[in-house]
């Protein structure tokens, strides 16, 4: 860690934690594509998501002072909340960079800071896969960075694939009117995630450390066939059809997690 820092003023450094969560389902017929869009809906709806993002401005030791959500037809939500925070003095436990998101072990000093949440239920008619994504964004301004929420946000979404962000914009000055860009140590956005969920995941690094971005990818390990068909599960599956769903769900997350299409033959 850096040596506590005497500031001239407010931390003026900007945090922004961004990332992409995405969960894969196989749902063949249009009933069960109905099913699983409805399930989606009623679990992540803005209700619920808004419990969500409260339980982030406690974890980060913020104060709501506006919230905006709003459900969608025929499917999604949104909810915006701005927060800000008053002064807390720091305490050595505090200051632990282990990660979150324990609330006792976190102090903030928040003010013109945003969280945000947009979902996006999807399904294709062809090939009965359905993907559920969710954009998450937090911003804050001042001591610490907002990954110490990561983990309750991680495990607050059924998460087969992921892709962070993690930028500190802007500088703050110290007594002496030198210029500091960053805060804290990093190197890598892992620094801050369990180590139960690092091993449900595999995960790549791509990191410009002179400009503070800070990028990951993560993508689950194991694909149990059962939790990922909706409606009547495998059993209602032959041998062959299992295959040819474990091959779609394992090429459709490949896919995102690569960002690029993937043959599935000759045509």
């Amino acid at each position: 860690m850096h040596d506590k820092i005497k500031l001239f003023g407010f931390n003026n450094l900007t945090k922004s934690l961004s990332f992409n969560i995405y969960d894969i389902c196989y749902a063949k017929s249009d009933q069960h594509k109905q099913e699983y869009i409805e399930y989606i809906d009623e679990l992540y709806n803005a209700d619920r998501l808004t419990e969500i993002l409260t339980k982030v401005t406690e974890i980060i030791g913020a104060n709501i002072l506006n919230i905006a959500r709003q459900d969608y037809e025929p499917q999604g939500a949104s909810v915006t909340m701005l927060i800000a925070e008053h002064p807390i003095e720091p305490t050595d436990k505090q200051m632990d960079p282990t990660p979150g998101p324990l609330p006792d072990a976190i102090v903030a000093h928040l003010d013109k800071s945003h969280i945000t949440v947009h979902t996006y239920p999807e399904s294709h008619p062809d090939g009965g896969i359905s993907t559920f994504r969710v954009d998450i964004d937090v911003s804050t301004c001042g001591l610490i960075s907002p990954l110490k929420a990561l983990n309750f946000l991680l495990h607050s979404f059924d998460s087969d694939i992921v892709t962070m962000d993690y930028r500190v914009r802007g500088f703050t000055r110290d007594i002496d009117g030198h210029k500091h860009y960053i805060d804290h140590d990093i190197n890598s956005i892992q620094n801050y995630i369990s180590e139960d969920t690092k091993n449900q995941y595999e995960m790549i690094d791509v990191n410009v450390y002179q400009e503070n971005i800070f990028h990951t990818k993560m993508l689950t390990k194991a694909v149990d066939l059962e939790q990922y068909v909706f409606g009547d599960g495998i059993k209602e599956l032959s041998k062959e059809t299992r295959i040819e769903v474990q091959e779609k769900l394992s090429r459709e997350m490949q896919e995102i997690f690569y960002s690029r299409n993937m043959s599935t033959g000759p045509k």
